[in-house]
């Protein structure tokens, strides 16, 4: 069999690889890369492979970065079925229309921009009937439940801990007599945090495939709400707003879970509007309520108490464009949750444009930021930013709070790995990180787990037989961010 790594190779985003057995071909995940310019312009390269020839896609989870291409690589003939769990299925139902929405008007706002320059018009990466096309593909499949892929690939899906409905894979593949365990990482969440099971237990796998976006960092462990509430209190104080870009899925509804805590608890100053501008995440809210049998125990007994979190007294949700707006001429103080998270597009922009030149406002970074992204270079402490065509002084505070990832740290992923015992990987591939964190977990794989491990660059393949595999090292020039 044929490994090849398409994306999310010494880079953060664009998570996909390619599994070709015999004449059968499939891909694990999908996804869109995110970040720099340079970057966001391989999503308009082709596909290193014919789309019409993909059997098959089994998708990890539902961050774009996972399964944002998806309607593109239908759009170009795929016709295959994409494999997923419930919830993960219901998030794409509203992650993919939203993101043709974001590449609608990306494209309409450049055309208008190059038409007084005389520019070529763009076409869009897809559009909304492409996302919707891309829906009729999702096959449902259970976690912990083995299922025939083609006549010599299983599969099991198992809980990844990262986001609702997040997994990882199993994939066992039989050549010549002989079967194959590659485990696809996915991305593997934290455990012991809000809402979500902590990550299965893995015990075996010929190949690993894992990713290491924190595979060079720990998380501070701290009381995360109290220091949240130390955050908003000191805001509120200064008089200013504080803006939090938060990742639709997985992150707002951590943040909801802390304040309703706050507020049930009597910490929280019930008169501090908490508002939700985003649609994706109102809507990705309401499917966390619909599917608590992804629940850990803790957050089934909270919401046996109340099942409409999102609802609790002072929270407010902004569905339309026009209450966005309005937030930015309102008075007073506010807790503004709006999306992205890296704040490379959606209404966080305006939020932005608002706060950023306000001493006493404070963007509160508290998920991962790619490089390249509007939000690594707040965090790394730029003084000036362009923001929706705007130059803007940035006057406000800037805090991360670390830990809140839905990412394994380096500990954790050397933890999770440490039962792959039965058996012990023949080689461990490192994807999905930067050159930093990467070199940094392989040197703590080699000694540690006494694993050989290898960071595949974008093209590179590997050609595996039972536990042998040789590779074939790309000629595709590395992307800078």
């Amino acid at each position: 069999m044929r490994l090849e790594f398409i994306g999310a190779a010494h880079t953060v985003t664009g998570s996909c690889y390619l599994l070709e057995t015999n004449e059968q071909h499939y891909l694990i995940d999908c996804g869109m890369f995110q970040g720099s310019k340079r970057v966001r312009e391989l999503n308009y390269e082709d596909f290193p492979f014919a789309p019409a020839d993909i059997e098959g896609v089994l998708l990890t989870h539902a961050h774009v970065d996972h399964c944002g291409l998806l309607p593109k690589l239908v759009k170009e003939g795929f016709s295959g079925s994409i494999y997923a769990t419930k919830s993960t299925c219901e998030l794409c139902r509203i992650m993919l229309p939203d993101s043709a929405h974001i590449q609608t008007a990306d494209a309409e706002l450049q055309n208008r921009k190059g038409r007084r320059r005389g520019d070529t018009p763009v076409t869009a990466l897809y559009g909304i009937d492409d996302a919707m096309e891309a829906l009729k593909h999702l096959v449902v499949v259970p976690y912990e439940k083995e299922f025939q892929l083609a006549d010599n690939i299983r599969v099991i899906y198992k809980d990844a801990g990262h986001i609702l409905g997040s997994a990882f894979l199993e994939v066992f593949v039989t050549e010549n007599g002989k079967t194959t365990k590659l485990v696809f990482s996915g991305d593997l969440g934290q455990p012991d945090q809000p809402i979500l099971k902590d990550p299965a237990v893995e015990t075996g796998a010929d190949f690993l495939i894992i990713e290491s976006t924190y595979g060079g960092r720990l998380h501070q462990i701290y009381d995360k709400e109290t220091r949240l509430l130390e955050v908003v209190n000191d805001t509120m104080d200064r008089g200013g707003n504080l803006v939090i870009p938060s990742f639709a899925v997985g992150r707002t509804q951590t943040l909801l879970y802390y304040f309703y805590n706050l507020s049930k608890q009597g910490r929280l100053d019930p008169d501090i509007p908490i508002i939700i501008d985003s649609p994706l995440a109102i809507a990705a809210t309401r499917v966390f309520l619909k599917n608590t049998q992804d629940f850990d125990d803790e957050a089934l007994k909270l919401f046996a108490e109340s099942s409409k979190i999102i609802k609790f007294p002072q929270v407010r949700v902004c569905e339309t464009a026009a209450e966005s707006r309005a937030l930015n001429s309102e008075e007073g103080s506010a807790i503004i949750i709006s999306a992205s998270g890296m704040c490379d597009a959606g209404r966080i922009l305006h939020h932005l444009k608002h706060n950023l030149w306000r001493p006493e406002s404070t963007i509160l970074f508290v998920g991962y930021q790619a490089e390249g992204s509007l939000g690594r270079r707040l965090v790394d402490g730029i003084k000036r930013v362009r923001v929706l065509g705007e130059e803007v002084a940035v006057k406000a505070q800037i805090q991360s709070l670390d830990g809140f990832s839905a990412h394994a740290d380096s500990n954790q992923l050397i933890s999770w790995m440490s039962n792959i015992q039965n058996p012990k990987p023949a080689k461990v591939f490192i994807v999905h990180g930067e050159a930093q964190s990467q070199e940094a977990l392989k040197a703590r794989i080699q000694k540690e787990c006494k694993c050989e491990a290898y960071i595949p660059f974008r093209g590179d393949l590997a050609q595996i037989s039972g536990r042998a595999c040789d590779i074939q090292p790309s000629n595709i020039p590395e992307v800078s961010v």
